[in-house]
């Protein structure tokens, strides 16, 4: 998530990211943050429609099921949560965008006033005045709306992609997802079945004490509970959901807004248009703005120099979710004002293997088969597709840098990060398949992708290890992984997405629990069902400890045990570079999701 919420396509190489605590909780302003320094010149003005290009669909238009970092882009423009996170303008201090802010809650909680048990197990949440659904007539937004959209979070549907966050914090938040889960394992999960359940079921650590309170109660301290409320899964939900099966077709005509806009039009794969929410009022709302008076995407642009093309002559103002092109970037970083490379902390890609396929006698449940392949792809290559070493560096771990609990180690070196085609023969020949196997990869048609999956298929060519490709299309490859029934049908066996933390600074469990822990549900992010007690275990040790030096080296040892049982094969970790059309003023980076924040940018209408 992210980040989907935090899974990059536009993401290109490596730095370090300051690893500092962003779920801070002695603040106690009720008032709008600073505003970051502004990339820009002169005053804002409002007008003009924000124009974006580029290939694929969304992930989900649910922001509980949402995890696709360009959709969660637009999705903060209608939707709204208890707390969020600013962007910041090139140059300036990245971690700033790290700190937790109030939105729709008005402060911070602490126990000085209250919003803080002295055990630190429980918050009290007071809702901000004037945040209100987009209905007819608006309606305010209450702390029931956050209870059921809590409730969401499980649903058997289009679940959230880290439930774990939630499970393992809110009291009584397993056991309800259990029965959840439970409870539609043969039944057929209608609106008013699902509706039922979630009406019919409380988690005991949410509640509502009234309209504009609301408690949450945890099983044990979490530093970074401020973090979990501040993604997208902990949206408020307006009771109209309950008419529509989450996510589907029917829903993603019937979105209802609380931020500054709302989506007007969405065909899918072919556009998406937002529009200003009457019903939104800026002085509920201390995080965003309502500068545009539109924001318009316009997908099946399937190349990066297409996007580009576009952007540069004026047609177009940012990229949906391609990259920008690789062999532009020495140019662009030389002498233009209007490409940034942000630094990044990131696994992007890394290739993921399906553990319950059964294809090549259930090659990717062995384990040699899989360490052959840690061996076997150069990293270096992968590296040149995305920018090369100025913007791309290989990685070894599983936590990349900038993230508690990384720590260097390579426990599959190859010399020059170039890949071992010898080691990978032999493993191969040690796990039964001397005369090689056949694998089945699926890929992103779009941008870098079809380029990356050439390069480590004829990497495992060279070993003995033919890929087949399954090509998926932009918008739906996350969607695909994240359908266990994919997974359990044996329709593929390796893949390579990417993986952004869903937060910087107190985010130990951001890498590690979405991937890693047993999980093998709908809307998951642990793709090919990886279960190990242990890691398990080691999460849970991690989650309770207090001291940030224990924690760290629990999360260093789950990344480890990972690794050993080779679940994927960390690629690169890269930096993010962004372009955008001169027009565009005030383009302030999401560092968590890596793009410009729509809500902030404003366009200069003197510039063509």
């Amino acid at each position: 998530m992210a980040s989907l919420r935090h899974l990059s396509i536009i993401t290109v190489a490596a730095a370090t990211l300051l690893a500092t605590s962003c779920a801070t909780q002695n603040g106690t302003s009720k008032s709008a943050p600073p505003p970051a320094a502004s990339q820009s010149s002169g005053s804002p003005v409002t007008g003009g429609t924000l124009r974006l290009v580029g290939s694929g669909d969304v992930d989900h238009l649910d922001p509980t099921s949402i995890y696709y970092v360009v959709t969660i882009g637009i999705m903060r423009g209608y939707s709204r949560q208890l707390y969020a996170l600013q962007g910041v303008a090139a140059g300036a201090d990245t971690t700033k965008g790290y700190e937790v802010l109030p939105d729709i809650a008005t402060e911070l909680p602490t126990e000085a006033n209250g919003g803080l048990s002295a055990d630190k197990l429980t918050y009290t949440i007071k809702l901000r005045d004037g945040v209100q659904w987009d209905t007819q007539p608006p309606r305010p937004v209450t702390a029931g709306d956050f209870v059921r959209g809590f409730k969401r979070i499980c649903n058997p549907v289009a679940g959230s992609g880290a439930p774990g966050y939630y499970t393992s914090t809110i009291k009584g938040m397993a056991e309800y997802c259990d029965a959840y889960i439970k409870a539609f394992e043969k039944a057929k999960p209608t609106a008013k079945a699902l509706a039922d359940f979630q009406n019919g079921h409380d988690i005991a650590g949410v509640q509502a004490k009234d309209d504009k309170t609301v408690v949450f109660t945890l099983t044990q301290p979490a530093g970074d509970f401020l973090n979990i409320l501040a993604l997208n899964f902990a949206s408020a939900a307006p009771q109209e959901y309950d008419q529509y099966v989450p996510d589907d077709a029917t829903f993603r005509q019937h979105v209802i807004s609380n931020g500054p806009y709302k989506i007007t039009s969405y065909v899918a794969t072919k556009s998406i248009r937002l529009e200003k929410n009457p019903a939104w009022k800026q002085e509920s709302d201390p995080i965003r703005h309502q500068y545009v008076n539109a924001i318009d995407v316009k997908m099946g642009v399937g190349e990066p120099d297409a996007v580009q093309q576009q952007i540069e002559a004026g047609s177009a103002d940012l990229s949906w979710d391609l990259p920008v092109p690789t062999s532009q970037i020495p140019q662009l970083k030389s002498n233009d004002p209007n490409f940034t490379i942000f630094p990044g902390a990131v696994t992007n890609p890394y290739v993921v293997f399906n553990l319950q396929s059964k294809n090549a006698g259930g090659a990717m449940g062995k384990l040699k088969v899989r360490q052959a392949i840690e061996y076997a792809i150069n990293k270096t290559a992968i590296a040149k597709i995305y920018g090369g070493a100025d913007v791309a560096t290989a990685l070894h771990t599983v936590i990349p840098p900038g993230n508690i609990g990384y720590q260097e180690y390579n426990p599959y070196p190859t010399p020059g990060d170039q890949g071992d085609p010898a080691k990978c023969k032999q493993l191969l020949s040690e796990a039964g398949y001397p005369n090689g196997l056949t694998l089945i990869g699926a890929f992103r048609n779009a941008g870098n992708h079809p380029a990356n999956y050439q390069s480590y298929a004829a990497d495992l060519k060279k070993c003995g290890i033919t890929v087949k490709g399954l090509p998926l299309r932009q918008g739906d490859y996350y969607t695909y992984l994240q359908t266990p029934s994919h997974a359990k049908n044996s329709e593929w066996d390796l893949s390579a997405p990417g993986w952004i933390p869903d937060w910087y600074g107190n985010n130990g469990r951001a890498v590690m629990q979405p991937l890693f822990q047993t999980n093998c549900n709908a809307g998951t992010s642990n793709y090919g069902c990886y279960s190990n007690p242990k890691v398990d275990d080691l999460i849970k040790r991690a989650l309770a400890e207090t001291d940030q030096a224990k924690a760290a080296a629990l999360w260093h040892e789950a990344d480890q045990t990972v690794l050993a049982d080779a679940v994927i094969v960390p690629l690169n970790n890269q930096n993010t570079p962004l372009y955008k059309n001169k027009r565009v003023q005030n383009a302030l980076y999401l560092p968590s999701y890596q793009v410009f924040d729509v809500t902030n940018l404003w366009l200069n209408p003197n510039t063509p």
